[in-house]
């Protein structure tokens, strides 16, 4: 009612505040009088309905919130059948999230370390007479089981880190997916997971503390503890067992810990004036930056080394087998040697300082291990552009880091940290770029061309393909010089929808993915594509290396793995070829699956 009163009220008050014809002043006829101010019309609303089912068993989905966007008091719980409805909705573009705990909405076509839980929202065009929306929600997954001890004790407080295998850059690759400890009976839960394929490994754990005395002099056993494992019973990432997921899914995954002797290895990092790390305290700038424990193929493992300030060295305690100890250092000292490449110097105020170990643990302790440390090498990347005569040079002054972005992914099996691995190139100096900090082990190289009017021709390491295999860098050893050409005479590509899919009609708006694919090497990265007809019926790519490409479009957000020509291989279609001519703009309509 009050709304109605507030209607009729600015509608009449117009009306009112009119002046009477008699009173007017005569006006030219090309300059009739106008009312000072019009109604405004009523807004449309509407009551949206729908149901919302389970999308992996068909049922109707109770207690789900359907809500509008923006609007926090416009939404709605559905009730028992899954039917919802929300009236007074006004007509036209609105924004709806459909959300229940233990389900999840469709996912990002782009998975990552940090990926949110939800996926995007729904664009609905709200019309009178629409038909009833539909939505679905996928069920969580979850794994749990129990972790026992050799000794019969309980398993309380053990440590169990979940690793998922995601989609980055096309790739398939293995990052943290969270943390959990069992509870006073040895059982752990990993809740809330989207399908997906999983491995799971426990930290290494104490029975009991260091022991306080010392034994013999030549004393083996120093500390008790259990070893860290892969489930279900595995030391190397290699033999684990793969824990795959479909949505809803309750995956049980048990784990046996064996007590073992942990043996003390002590390590003194030495700096290139021949002092060890530290032996001048904090004032000296020289700080440690990271300690890895690798396994003897050089992948990190989750064992942790700790400084040791009255010995001006390190400790940590292992069982046996073969390791490397891996130390890294920023140093502000002056009296450093230089290093020889323009690269390592290249914007880098610190200097960044690293060495390593290599021992083995049989029985018996190790101690005075010394690792020397010396200036990081960089990875330096000589750019060069190749630019045709009918194309300008306008932007060869341009800066280099402005014009491309060139990173480093660990490519490693099991990556214990859970940042990614990245590092980026910074600008080193006329036509060079440096990777600084890169640890050894494998990693792919890849490329973003942030100036469109340029693309890549070709990026070489020696006699390895970047694009095909990652660059694997050894233990005390350098990456080879890498070299990334640029050409100006790049393609574009403009991908349209068909016009029975363009038109914007009403109800839940259609989502498409589409993934443009080089048929060649290329270590450039094309993310997945979104078109939806809202955006336009034309999505225009431009700043593609002439070749030939297969583009592949799906009716939802799908991860694809296109650098994988077993993922390609497998889909149902095999996509659409299109070949770009340098300098060119070609079209290709899109050839979206039936729904």
């Amino acid at each position: 009612m009050l709304c109605a009163a507030f209607l009729l009220a600015a509608a009449l008050s117009p009306a009112q505040e009119q002046p009477q014809p008699a009173e007017q002043e005569p006006q030219p006829a090309e300059q009739a009088p106008q009312p000072a101010t019009e109604s405004t019309p009523p807004v449309a609303l509407v009551t949206l309905q729908g149901v919302v089912r389970n999308a992996a068993t068909g049922q109707p989905l109770p207690r789900a919130l359907v809500r509008i966007e923006g609007q926090a008091d416009t939404g709605a719980l559905t009730d028992g059948e899954g039917r919802f409805e929300i009236p007074g909705v006004q007509v036209g573009p609105q924004t709806v999230s459909v959300r229940k705990p233990g389900f999840h909405d469709r996912p990002y076509a782009s998975e990552d370390v940090d990926s949110p839980d939800g996926g995007p929202a729904h664009n609905v065009l709200v019309a009178a007479g629409m038909s009833e929306l539909n939505f679905a929600l996928s069920p969580t997954s979850a794994i749990h089981g129990r972790v026992e001890l050799s000794t019969g004790d309980p398993a309380e407080a053990i440590t169990l880190t979940l690793l998922k295998q995601v989609v980055r850059n096309g790739r398939a690759v293995w990052t943290q997916n969270g943390t959990t400890k069992t509870n006073g009976a040895g059982a752990y839960r990993f809740a809330g997971l989207p399908g997906g394929v999983y491995a799971l490994f426990t930290q290494p754990a104490w029975e009991s503390e260091p022991a306080n005395t010392a034994r013999a002099a030549e004393a083996k056993i120093v500390r008790y503890g259990y070893p860290s494992i892969f489930y279900p019973q595995a030391r190397e990432f290699s033999d684990a067992t793969r824990i795959r997921l479909r949505a809803g899914q309750q995956a049980e995954a048990n784990l046996l810990l064996t007590l073992e002797p942990f043996y003390t290895v002590t390590a003194t990092p030495i700096l290139p004036n021949g002092r060890p790390l530290g032996s001048n305290g904090p004032s000296e700038g020289t700080q440690l930056r990271a300690i890895l424990i690798l396994d003897a193929a050089g992948r990190q493992l989750a064992y942790t080394a700790q400084p040791d300030a009255a010995t001006h060295g390190l400790q940590t305690n292992l069982p046996d087998g073969s390791y490397a100890l891996l130390v890294a250092a920023t140093s502000g000292e002056q009296n450093l040697p230089a290093e020889g490449s323009a690269a390592a110097r290249g914007s880098q105020n610190e200097r960044l300082l690293s060495g390593f170990a290599e021992f083995s643990v049989d029985g018996h302790t190790v101690s005075n291990l010394h690792i020397p440390l010396s200036p990081e090498s960089a990875w330096p990347i000589h750019l060069r552009t190749v630019r045709t005569a009918a194309q300008t040079s306008a932007n060869a002054s341009e800066q280099i880091d402005a014009m491309v972005t060139v990173w480093a992914t660990d490519a490693g099996e099991a990556l214990m940290g859970s940042n990614g691995g990245d590092a980026t190139a910074v600008d080193a100096g006329l036509d060079l770029l440096a990777l600084n900090g890169i640890g050894p082990g494998p990693h792919w190289i890849s490329v973003g061309v942030n100036d469109r009017s340029l693309c890549v021709d070709s990026f070489t390491a020696g006699g390895i393909n970047l694009a095909r295999e990652p660059l694997n860098v050894a233990l005390g050893s350098s990456a080879p010089p890498m070299e990334l050409t640029l050409r100006d005479d790049c393609a574009n590509l403009a991908l349209t929808l068909p016009p029975t899919f363009a038109a914007v009609l009403p109800g839940d708006e259609p989502f498409y993915t589409v993934y443009v694919v080089p048929d060649f090497d290329t270590t450039t990265d094309i993310p997945p594509m979104n078109v939806h007809p809202s955006s336009g019926a034309t999505l225009n790519v431009n700043g593609l290396t002439p070749g030939s490409y297969h583009v592949y479009t799906f009716d939802r957000p799908v991860r694809l793995e296109y650098r994988n020509p077993a993922a390609l291989a497998a889909l149902p279609t095999p996509g659409q070829a299109v070949t770009l001519t340098p300098g060119t703009t070609s079209s290709l309509m899109l050839e979206v699956p039936q729904r």
